[in-house]
């Protein structure tokens, strides 16, 4: 079985994390972040995480019925509203920062980031600052439909990471459709409560994070793991399908994204599509 290694870097001094998107994803990464900050440090880490939240977006009163945001809070900003509330709980200096991702700025002094977005124009600008002449270690992505979601680790191709066998590929590289812009729905109104509830489940975000952040955790502590990333539904008790350390794996992936006719944004055994990233008819709302 093929293994993947972590930076050894990233052991040695304070890992820098950055969250793009404060939605319903990002706001469950954000709140898992802190154990795995305090995981680490009883590891044996010299300092942990530091985390930067990036969402230019304010709290609406949809976000109130599935996001972790209050009435009081609406018309504030999630990133500050986040990046306070872990200040203040966890004793940590994290930050938010009200702004949208710039696709012209390169990701200096930072590790890992975690993307945390439903369109494929963010996704796209993740990719871009990512890659060439950035140092970033990883890229993670995380994507949902109403039931299912994926999450998946990758090495962008950068100065720190280059071509080899073994390097992880990311979400862009295996299902080139999540960055392709021309096909993103920009023009959706918002969702009423009932709306967001009937396009989402309540619980396929929190699921979603507790997977992805579980994943980092294992790659922390023991150093090496076998897969990179899942796809998970909640349709069903136990469908999580891994993602596996693979180049024949990668390879298979790319074939049949090439030779499959369209199909349905669903999770299959045999072909996972990835959420949030098909159909312009109709998008995932990962932020109503």
């Amino acid at each position: 079985m093929e293994t993947h290694q972590i930076h050894p870097e990233l052991l040695k001094h304070r890992v820098r994390i950055l969250v793009v998107g404060c939605g319903g994803n990002g706001s469950a990464v954000a709140a898992g972040l802190p154990y795995l900050h305090q995981a680490l440090l009883a590891y044996g880490h010299p300092e942990g995480l530091h985390v930067t939240l990036l969402d230019p977006d304010v709290i609406s009163p949809t976000n109130c019925v599935r996001q972790p945001f209050s009435q009081s809070e609406i018309g504030l900003y999630k990133s500050v509203v986040l990046a306070n509330r872990l200040n203040l709980f966890w004793g940590l200096d994290w930050e938010g920062i009200p702004e949208r991702l710039d696709p012209k700025r390169r990701f200096d002094g930072v590790d890992i980031v975690i993307g945390c977005v439903d369109m494929r124009k963010a996704r796209a600008a993740i990719a871009k600052c990512a890659e060439e002449w950035c140092e970033v270690d990883y890229w993670l992505d995380l994507g949902n439909n109403s039931d299912s979601g994926q999450f998946v680790l990758g090495e962008p191709l950068n100065r720190r990471n280059r071509r080899h066998r073994l390097r992880l590929h990311t979400v862009s590289e295996l299902f080139p459709e999540v960055i392709q812009q021309e096909v993103d729905d920009d023009g959706q109104p918002s969702c009423s409560a009932v709306e967001a509830l009937d396009r989402q489940e309540p619980f396929v975000n929190p699921t979603l994070a507790n997977h992805a952040l579980g994943l980092l955790a294992r790659l922390f502590r023991y150093g090496t793991i076998s897969y990179h990333g899942a796809f998970i539904g909640l349709g069903s008790i136990g469908s999580v399908q891994p993602l596996r350390v693979d180049p024949k794996v990668w390879r298979r992936l790319r074939h049949k994204r090439k030779v499959a006719k369209p199909r349905p944004r669903t999770i299959t055994s045999s072909l996972p599509v990835p959420a949030g990233s098909g159909n312009p008819t109709r998008r995932s709302h990962q932020d109503p």
